[in-house]
């Protein structure tokens, strides 16, 4: 009898041929991945409102724009500290019966990487501004704006979370208050952290890096070469203080005419850079973190960020040797 002939004989040897191939190509492996990955030991699972974050994550379409992979690639270099590894990804399950969305690794990057966009921006405040309006806080945005996430109240009440937006940003009258979902939402991104190597582990090298040897400062040279502190201040502070020095009023302390900026003695604010600052809480402005400790700012980075912060916007305080900048970091390291 002729294979084309019998219809179950037909269709039944093309199932098997599937079913065979499916279990090589894509069951078998995947078991085999699992069984040889385990979650690194730093990693901690999703609570309840940051798996709810993750859900709001895939809805909205944020996957679209953002990947959370750091390829092993010199570029990828400011979105982690090292490259991405599959055990990154072996704690994420299915998030239930019908969806998979185990890895959220995305496929563009019309946004920034997220890899570890917990520790770069760990600010609940500049995420929910964000959120808000994207172009409160980053000028030249294209993200669209997530208002529904937001409501607005005559007055707030004990338990919710203002949300200090710029007069020019507001739609009408009121206090703009973050709904659950937004809180949801800013958790997850607030866990996107990159888990540590177990201790001894070598973390993968990024490929094609620059050779600079031959053309660039030697390490020796590095402390007294100047760099380029407006660039470093919109690379690490401009989120926040903005590009003009003056903050957004309510969130982010204006830069300029800074008592702390403009001290002679810059112990005060090379310590800020560093530890980051909670001592404006109770004015309504948000906790600094300690951003000069998360980038790994050398100290020649501190001093020109510093400098260029002493120097601009009308700010006339001396500039601050490489030296000084030593000597306070020497100070305040544990």
């Amino acid at each position: 009898m002729s294979l084309h002939d019998d219809h179950r004989l037909l269709f039944g040897s093309a199932f098997g041929m599937f079913a065979v191939l499916t279990s090589l190509i894509a069951i078998f492996p995947a078991l085999d991945n699992q069984a040889n990955n385990a979650p690194l030991p730093d990693s901690q699972p999703l609570t309840a409102d940051e798996l709810a974050g993750k859900r709001l994550f895939v809805a909205n379409g944020c996957v679209s724009c953002h990947t959370q992979q750091v390829r092993n690639v010199a570029m990828d270099q400011v979105w982690g500290g090292r490259p991405s590894i599959a055990a990154d990804y072996a704690r994420i399950d299915r998030m239930d019966l019908w969806r998979n969305t185990a890895t959220l690794m995305g496929t563009e990057r019309t946004g920034p990487d997220l890899t570890s966009i917990g520790e770069r921006q760990p600010s609940s405040t500049w995420h929910l501004l964000h959120l808000y309006n994207p172009r409160a806080v980053v000028a030249a945005s294209i993200m669209p704006a997530y208002e529904w996430l937001f409501e607005y109240r005559e007055q707030a009440a004990p338990g919710d979370t203002v949300v200090a937006v710029p007069e020019e940003y507001k739609r009408g009258p009121g206090t703009v208050v973050a709904r659950p979902e937004a809180l949801q939402l800013v958790a997850y991104l607030q866990s996107l952290k990159q888990p540590a190597l177990p201790g001894g582990t070598a973390a993968p090298a990024f490929l094609y890096q620059r050779d600079s040897s031959a053309t660039g400062p030697s390490d020796a040279a590095v402390i007294t070469t100047e760099l380029d502190g407006a660039a470093l201040y919109a690379t690490h502070c401009q989120a926040c203080h903005q590009p003009n020095g003056q903050g957004l009023k309510g969130a982010f302390p204006s830069l300029k005419g800074s008592s702390i900026v403009l001290a002679e003695d810059p112990a005060k604010l090379i310590g800020i850079v560093m530890k980051g600052y909670d001592g404006r809480v109770s004015e309504g402005f948000a906790v600094m973190p300690p951003i000069g400790t998360i980038a790994k700012l050398k100290p020649a980075e501190v001093r020109a960020i510093i400098n260029h912060e002493r120097t601009s916007w009308g700010n006339q305080a001396p500039e601050v040797s490489q030296e000084q900048v030593n000597a306070v970091l020497q100070s305040i390291q544990p």
